[in-house]
Parts: C-alpha cells; sequence; structure tokens
C-alpha cells in the first residue's frame, strides 16, 4: 500500500462548464495540475502533428483534404477532449493509460484493486476512480465531494459501467506523491482539499438533501450515471431479499409437501365412518 500523500487529504474538483477531462486528470494526480488551456495547448500539438503525418502520408488528396480542413480532432468547441489528450497529459507525469479490455490489464479485470487509477468515459463525460492512501473513491466531477467505495463495489461497479457501455481505461506508473497544498496553485477556483471525513459528511448531507450530490442534473450522462447506481442498488436488495426469503420458503414447501397426505388420511377416516353408518 502506498504511504500516506498530501496530508491524508483527497482533492476534488466539481464541475465547471464541459471541463471534466480537466477535472478527471488533476483528480488522477491529486492536485490542480492542469488547467484547461494546458490541455488545449496539448489538443493543439496533436492537431499538428495528425495534420502533419496525414500531410506527409499515403493518404488521398481528397481525404487529406477533409481532415486538413476540420478545426481540431483532439477538443471540440464545448471544450470536451480526446483520450490522446488525456493520454499526452498523464504521459507529462510519466503514467500510462491503458484501454481495459488491452491484453495487459487482463490482471485488472480479475482483481481491480491491484490498480491505482480507472479513467472512465461515456459520449462527452468523464470522471476518474482513484485509490487515495489505500481507499478507494469516485472522483465524479457531478458530484459535491468524493465518494468512498469498497473494494468489493469497485469491481461491481466498473462491471456495470462496461455493461452500460462506458470505456474504461487503467492508469499506471509513478503517481505524484505530493502537491504543494499552501502553496498559491494549491486552487484553480474548482478545486478542493478534503478530509475523508468532510467527503462523507458531505455526501451524507447530499443524500438527505431533494437532489442528492449531483452537480448538474441537467446533463443526460449524469442522468445515466445515476440510473447505473439505482439499479445496482436495486440488484442488491433483491438478492438481499432473496436470500433472506430462501430458508424459510424451503421449509415452508416442506410443510406443504406434507400437508396432502395428511388430508388422504382424513378422507380415508371419513369414509370408514361412512361405510361404518350404512352398514348400521
Amino acid at each position: 500500500m502506498e504511504g500516506v500523500s498530501n496530508g491524508g487529504m483527497l482533492y476534488h474538483e466539481v464541475q465547471e462548464a464541459k471541463l471534466c477531462a480537466v477535472h478527471c486528470v488533476n483528480t488522477v494526480l491529486q492536485g490542480p495540475f492542469f488547467s484547461e488551456f494546458d490541455l488545449a495547448a496539448l489538443a493543439s500539438d496533436l492537431d499538428t502533428k495528425e495534420r502533419q503525418m496525414m500531410h506527409e502520408g499515403t493518404v488521398s488528396a481528397a481525404a487529406s483534404g477533409d481532415f486538413l480542413s476540420a478545426e481540431s480532432h483532439n477538443v471540440s468547441l464545448g471544450g470536451d477532449f480526446s483520450i490522446q489528450v488525456l493520454q499526452k497529459a498523464l504521459e507529462v507525469w510519466d503514467l500510462q493509460v491503458i484501454a481495459s479490455d488491452s491484453p495487459v490489464a487482463e490482471h485488472a479485470q480479475i482483481d481491480p484493486d491491484l490498480e491505482n487509477a480507472f479513467i472512465c468515459h461515456l459520449h462527452d463525460h468523464w470522471f476518474c476512480i482513484r485509490k487515495v492512501n489505500g481507499e478507494w473513491y469516485n472522483f465524479d466531477s457531478l458530484y459535491a465531494a468524493p465518494q468512498h467505495l469498497s473494494k468489493f463495489y469497485l469491481a461491481a461497479y466498473l462491471d456495470s459501467l462496461k455493461n452500460s457501455g462506458w470505456s474504461i481505461f487503467l492508469v499506471r506508473g509513478n503517481f505524484p506523491k505530493e502537491f504543494p497544498i499552501a502553496s498559491s496553485e494549491a486552487s484553480n477556483g474548482y478545486g478542493q482539499w478534503l478530509s475523508p471525513e468532510d467527503a462523507e459528511r458531505i455526501i451524507k448531507s447530499c443524500n438527505n438533501t431533494q437532489s442528492p450530490q449531483r452537480i448538474n442534473s441537467t446533463q443526460q450522462d449524469s442522468d445515466q450515471y445515476q440510473e447505473i447506481l439505482l439499479e445496482m442498488e436495486d440488484q442488491d436488495m433483491k438478492a438481499a431479499i432473496a436470500a433472506s426469503l430462501m430458508e424459510p420458503s424451503q421449509s415452508m414447501s416442506r410443510v406443504e409437501t406434507g400437508s396432502p397426505q395428511k388430508d388422504d388420511e382424513d378422507t380415508k377416516d371419513d369414509n370408514k365412518d361412512s361405510e361404518g353408518k350404512k352398514a348400521q
């Protein structure tokens, strides 16, 4: 297990516009290491290199012209970034981003607790699941605070996301151990440092309100994400109820199985009484 980092504090960023990719990268690194301008610069650099490769390659003139005329293949006008941009940002810190269905990620499919971070993506939403000081947390920027995940729930949750169409990536390498919290760069306007106790208190407080801990309930992706959570909780509840009813059901079955025999005996006794009365 890793040593305690950042004094045991958790770094979380809440949703700002469509900057979930920025929030995702920073929560993987556990600190405000990148801004939207940093990722935009990486996207621009990738676009330049890709256009150069298309221009020098063997692609047809028509296809190359279509590609070169596009504004960007790595950042949308709304601010959504490609996985390639996230990869480049994390490579700065000597971290690798690996698709969960890659052969080298086989062990993670068996036991995800062996990893340290996952990046999850669906449509235009990114978020990070990260192990911090030996405990797993969901750092989705649509939530007011990081949400603690048990090891058992982690595996079930990742499987549920995959089954719902989410793309899952592993992050491997030497993660930064510390970020100078007291420095002037310790906050980027939407980031905050929380103790695990503070995070738990915020989550519980939000769960007690009419609208749970969601920051922006208007986004379709957050709706799908919430549905996944509710479905998993419903399945867990059904399994628990089924398990609790199993033994009583078996006992009832044994009782019901014995009942017809008793009814047959009672019927035979009644018939004997009737025959006796007729004989008299």
